[in-house]
C-alpha cells in the first residue's frame, strides 16, 4: 500500500510522491574526514585519561648522575686525547660532550637525569673514550660502579673512583662522580593534542583538541618544541617502543618527559 505525500518542487508547483519516504531523506552524510576527525578525537581522549589514570597514584624517581672529571694516568693519542664518558645505567646510554685537548685532566660537568631505574639494575658502567677523526674512537678507560644505598636515603655521594685499563685493574686513573636521587609524585597535566598525531591507512589525519580547563584562557598554548635530542634519547631508554609512538607520546605530553616515562614504563609493566 503506498501513500501520498504533497511536497513543492519548482516555483512552487506541488509534486505528488508515491511510496514511503527512505530514512534518510533530507539527511547529509558524514564526510569520511569528519568520520575521521570523529575517531581521532575517541583516540585522543583514550590516550590521555589512561596515562592519568596510571600514573596518578604513582612516584616518579630521578637518579641525577654528574660526569665532573677526570685525571688519567696515560695519554694514548699521537697528540692531545680528546676524551668524552658514554655512561650506561640499565638499557639507557648516555653521553657526555668531548673535551678537546682536555688530553689526561679532561672536565665534562656533564649531568644526566635518569628516571625510575629499572628494577634489579644498582650499577653504573662508565666508559671514557679517545675521539678520533681519521680512526674509530678508543676506549681508554671503564669503571662499574655500585650507586651506594645511602643516595636512596636522599644523601648526595661525591667521590673520585679509581678507572681500570690498559695500565690494568684500577691503575689508569680516577674520575669524579657526584650521584643524587630524589622522588616526587608523578602528575600529569591537561594534554592538548597536536594534529595530526593519529593517521590511519587510506585517510588524511585530522586536527584534533581537546578542550583546555575551565581555568585556563580560552585560546590553547602553543606546544614546546621536542628537540632531537630529546626524542632520540627516550628512544635509547625504550628500544622496544616504536619511534613514531615515542614522538606522537612526546607530543601528546607537550614535552614533559616526565610524563612520557611514566607512560611508557606503566605500559611495559602492563
Amino acid at each position: 500500500m503506498f501513500s501520498r505525500r504533497r511536497c513543492y518542487g519548482y516555483q512552487d508547483q506541488p509534486v505528488i510522491m508515491l511510496g514511503n519516504l527512505p530514512n534518510d531523506f533530507l539527511r547529509v552524510a558524514p564526510t569520511q574526514a569528519q568520520s575521521q576527525e570523529e575517531a581521532d578525537r575517541a583516540a585522543a581522549m583514550h590516550l590521555q585519561q589512561q596515562m592519568i589514570a596510571q600514573s596518578r597514584h604513582s612516584a616518579v624517581g630521578r637518579l641525577q648522575v654528574s660526569i665532573v672529571s677526570a685525571v688519567l694516568n696515560k695519554n694514548y693519542g699521537m697528540t692531545r686525547m680528546d676524551p668524552y664518558v658514554r655512561m650506561r645505567v640499565g638499557h639507557q646510554v648516555l653521553e657526555t660532550q668531548t673535551d678537546v685537548n682536555g688530553a689526561k685532566n679532561p672536565h665534562w660537568n656533564k649531568t644526566f637525569q635518569v628516571y625510575q631505574l629499572p628494577k634489579g639494575v644498582n650499577t653504573i658502567h662508565i666508559e671514557v673514550f679517545d675521539e678520533r677523526t681519521l680512526t674509530d674512537d678508543e676506549l681508554i678507560a671503564w669503571v662499574h660502579l655500585q650507586i651506594p644505598e645511602v643516595v636512596f636515603q636522599g644523601e648526595t655521594v661525591d667521590e673520585w673512583y679509581n678507572l681500570s685499563g690498559k695500565l690494568g685493574e684500577r691503575q689508569e686513573g680516577m674520575i669524579n662522580v657526584v650521584i643524587s636521587y630524589t622522588t616526587a609524585p608523578a602528575t600529569v597535566t591537561p594534554v592538548m593534542m597536536m594534529p595530526g598525531m593519529y593517521q590511519y591507512p587510506g585517510y588524511t589525519s585530522v586536527p584534533v583538541y581537546t578542550l583546555p580547563p575551565a581555568h585556563q584562557p580560552a585560546s590553547p598554548v602553543p606546544p614546546r618544541q621536542i628537540s632531537e635530542e630529546e626524542r632520540k634519547q627516550l628512544e635509547e631508554m625504550f628500544p622496544s617502543v616504536d619511534a613514531e609512538v615515542v614522538k606522537s607520546v612526546l607530543e601528546a605530553s607537550q614535552g614533559n618527559k616526565e610524563v612520557a616515562i611514566n607512560f611508557f614504563l606503566q605500559m611495559q609493566e602492563s
